[in-house]
């Protein structure tokens, strides 16, 4: 099997495993069907602050409808876009806040990026200079 076969299977793979994990997440906030062990310290007080606010509802919308996406290999670039910023947020809540999920964090973010990687020609007008007129 050639390599690029290889590696699109592997994209693939990421692909479907990215979006599970993001709509099985996203949705838990909703459906409360995973137990999820409590933080302790300041990552609580900040889940907290996102659970009274509501905000982790709208939080878990940007999980589920981009994890569709990838699920369904439709709109994977804007998919892509739209759970940057999640995954960001995640890596730093957990290097900051709660070290214990840092690993899932780290694997996330690798999957997110095998996926980029393989639309990175996608996003190449975001590294440009200048705009064009």
């Amino acid at each position: 099997m050639k390599l690029a076969a290889t590696m699109k299977i592997v994209v693939m793979i990421a692909r479907l495993l990215l979006g599970a994990i993001f709509v099985v997440f996203g949705m838990n906030v909703y459906l409360h069907f995973l137990p999820m062990q409590m933080p302790t310290g300041v990552a609580l007080e900040f889940l907290g602050a996102l659970a009274s606010t509501h905000y982790l509802y709208v939080i878990a919308v940007f999980e589920v409808i981009p994890g569709l996406f990838l699920l369904f290999n439709r709109f994977v670039v804007l998919g892509l876009a739209l759970l940057a910023p999640v995954v960001f947020n995640i890596l730093v809540f957990h290097i900051l806040m709660a070290p214990s999920g840092a690993l899932l964090a780290v694997i996330v973010a690798m999957l997110w990026m095998l996926v980029f990687h393989r639309h990175r020609s996608a996003f190449s007008f975001l590294l440009q200079k200048r705009a064009e007129d």
